[in-house]
């Protein structure tokens, strides 16, 4: 923490975690309810590389910056707290449990309401990426990837695409 930081409220990362308590009450409601209601679906975006994030090692060297996770039909011992969420999901027909810290999460979106939030990087530091680079060129994708074997890269997600017009 530098000089500045001691003197100034931190507004931003104070919005940056109520939000993220949005992305928590959203993972309470589907845990107590025992499945996602009507046509929500949650596509969630975080960082592989986040202190704390324990995913299978395929995965992280298949993602190594960012990789999008869908929790709509097939999810299991979905679980959350203050500091993360934990889901076991089927990678190829395989049962792998993934837990993710709520400040590894860049994006949460629910397509089937327009709805969408996108985070910045929150650890101690929270102008710096956990490794240090920055994330423009972090390959980002589901299980589901379409068409060939190329790593999308990282996109930024307007809020306006999620939106009723």
């Amino acid at each position: 923490m530098n000089e500045d930081d001691e003197d100034t409220l931190r507004y931003d990362r104070m919005v940056e975690s109520a939000l993220r308590g949005v992305v928590r009450e959203a993972i309470e409601e589907v845990i107590q309810e025992g499945e996602l209601p009507g046509d929500h679906h949650f596509y969630i975006t975080f960082m592989t590389d986040f202190a704390g994030v324990k995913i299978p090692a395929y995965l992280r060297d298949r993602y190594p910056g960012e990789m999008t996770i869908v929790l709509q039909y097939q999810f299991y011992d979905l679980e959350v707290d203050d500091i993360k969420m934990g889901v076991t999901l089927s990678f190829n027909n395989v049962p792998e449990r993934l837990e993710i810290p709520l400040s590894a999460i860049t994006i949460f979106a629910d397509p089937s309401v327009n709805f969408a939030l996108q985070f910045q990087p929150m650890n101690d530091d929270a102008d710096d990426f956990p490794d240090g680079g920055d994330d423009d060129d972090k390959p980002t994708g589901s299980d589901d990837k379409k068409g060939g074997g190329e790593a999308k890269t990282g996109e930024v997600v307007s809020l306006d695409k999620f939106r009723k017009k």
